[in-house]
């Protein structure tokens, strides 16, 4: 059975109705992103930074998968799958998806300010006073700027081992994610969908300029059947 490696950002989750990361004045939902998405920011500010989260849980909780995620998930049928994703919300698991790597965090998990590793569930707002079992306060399961980004190695090792590679609404500028699909074996199959692709189609490279919705479809329909 084939593996087929999927690297996903914020292009697939936007046709479910969630906003991209940021816009082009660098602002997200009107803030600077080191406000809201820095451990400096957390420090000065955390009950704007913990409300910030909150409005975005919030909304995830009211979207669903589009079908882009579902057409995914149904390439389990005929083939491994790994997702790794830079988004930090639960759309590919919730459309089925078994094997994701999430990079930076996951909005409905929470953990300890103290132990990077007391991770757990979270789909209600977070608050200053709450607290984990150790007694100190919680914050998002997110990667913030400046913090390591744990998943990295994992994800590298994965890519070493596609048989196919498929990028999905990333611009890949952003490292260390952006360097992933280097590691990926010289020539196999790479399809890139994007409405707006930042690389050209080469020898083994097809960019296909289209949203997450169609441009899965079309890659599924005449590159993979």
């Amino acid at each position: 059975m084939k593996h087929i490696v999927v690297l996903t950002g914020a292009g697939i989750s936007a046709e479910s109705g969630i906003k991209t990361f940021r816009d082009a004045n660098g602002l997200w939902e009107g803030h600077d992103v080191m406000e809201v998405a820095s451990p400096e920011g957390f420090r000065a500010n955390p009950e704007l930074v913990l409300d910030f989260y909150n409005q975005r849980r919030r909304q995830l909780l009211s979207v669903k998968p589009n079908q882009a995620h579902i057409d995914l998930a149904e390439l389990e049928k005929s083939f491994k799958v790994s997702i790794i994703t830079q988004n930090v919300d639960d759309l590919h698991e919730r459309s089925g998806s078994t094997n994701v790597i999430h990079l930076h965090g996951e909005l409905l998990k929470a953990r300890s300010t103290k132990n990077i590793n007391d991770v757990f569930e979270c789909k209600t707002d977070i608050v200053l006073g709450d607290l984990c079992q150790n007694g100190h306060q919680i914050r998002p399961h997110i990667v913030w700027f400046g913090e390591d980004v744990p998943m990295i190695e994992k994800a590298m090792e994965v890519c070493q081992t596609a048989d196919i590679l498929i990028i999905i609404g990333t611009s890949m500028q952003v490292y260390p994610a952006a360097g992933l699909m280097h590691y990926a074996p010289d020539g196999i199959p790479v399809y890139f969908i994007d409405p707006k692709p930042s690389i050209d189609s080469n020898k083994n490279l097809t960019v296909i300029s289209e949203n997450a919705t169609t441009g899965v479809k079309k890659v599924i329909d005449h590159y993979l059947v």
